[in-house]
């Protein structure tokens, strides 16, 4: 275990049969308790390092190379054996379909106790408060006429809640969140984005959150990271990025949103920057669901300040 702090250090490449170095110069860390977005548009490679970090590239017939670090240890060197016993219970993950993600044929507590079940062994009545408090942590009924719904029998906000309580069952280190709004109407994302920022906060999980929406990033990470063709082309600190963007497609892309810019001149920094500061070996701040409110325009700047 990293005695600096360090949950994650990446430097990647990954290949396909049809498209050689999908991914390239992807080179990023995340602080112990970090939230951290990645942008990108639709086919950057977004979802490819997600799959990458959890040694499943072989499942789409990539290879990847480099090393993923995760709490000191290489993944890209782990055996089969050893990456199912991190998958679920040391990384957690939350893709973008929550109704496909479901098995359509088992009810949710089922569904969790499988999840449970992965990675812990106990009696029926453990394995039933385990789910319970699942439920609880991301607001959901936890009465036995909810578990047994099936996934038909449930919205789609509350069914992502449902993943993300199946991903958060052992206590992970690192949730990688893959498009988990996208599809929520605006609503059920703002509801999404402040029970994440709300689990950051009370278990100090650190959250990839993957993204091709600014606004949703700029609400919930202290740091961003902009992907662009398979290259992290500019990585740092959220407001930072907003505010004097380097890159020309990071420029391109807050243009496509302008306001972003002046959100980010409003608000006050969490702390201060100091002078040792990088863009990529910073101490994270903690999220305030505040921030969230703020962005997606339930607070006014002025009248709330961050702090």
């Amino acid at each position: 275990m990293p005695t600096d702090g360090t949950l994650l250090d990446v430097v990647l490449r990954v290949d396909y049969p049809n498209k050689p170095q999908a991914l390239r110069n992807v080179a990023f860390s995340m602080q112990q308790g970090e939230v951290l977005g990645l942008v990108g548009e639709s086919g950057s490679g977004k979802s490819t390092i997600a799959l990458a970090l959890l040694g499943l590239s072989e499942w789409k017939e990539g290879r990847a190379s480099g090393r993923v670090v995760f709490r000191g240890r290489d993944l890209l060197t782990a055996s089969e054996r050893e990456m199912q016993r991190v998958r679920g219970r040391e990384i957690g993950l939350v893709l973008q379909s929550p109704t496909a993600s479901l098995n359509p044929a088992l009810c949710i507590g089922r569904q969790l106790g499988e999840a449970w079940r992965a990675h812990a062994r106990g009696s029926v009545r453990e394995r039933d408060e385990a789910v319970g408090r699942a439920l609880a942590r991301v607001g959901l009924p936890q009465s036995e006429e909810f578990r047994r719904r099936y996934p038909s029998q449930i919205s789609v906000g509350q069914a992502q809640r449902v993943l993300i309580g199946m991903a958060l069952m052992h206590s992970p280190a690192l949730l990688i969140a893959d498009e988990p709004t996208s599809a929520l109407d605006a609503a059920t994302q703002l509801e999404v984005l402040n029970m994440l920022a709300k689990l950051n906060r009370d278990t100090g999980t650190g959250v990839l959150y993957i993204s091709h929406d600014l606004q949703s990033v700029a609400s919930l990470c202290q740091r961003v990271a902009i992907l662009h063709e398979g290259e992290i082309v500019e990585c740092g600190r959220t407001q930072a990025v907003l505010r004097k963007p380097r890159h020309t497609y990071t420029q391109r892309l807050l243009a496509c949103a302008p306001w972003l810019q002046w959100w980010a001149e409003q608000v006050r920094p969490e702390r201060p920057a100091s002078a040792g500061d990088s863009t990529e070996a910073c101490a994270p701040a903690v999220v305030r669901a505040t921030q969230v409110q703020v962005l997606w325009g339930l607070k006014s700047p002025s009248l709330s300040p961050m702090g």
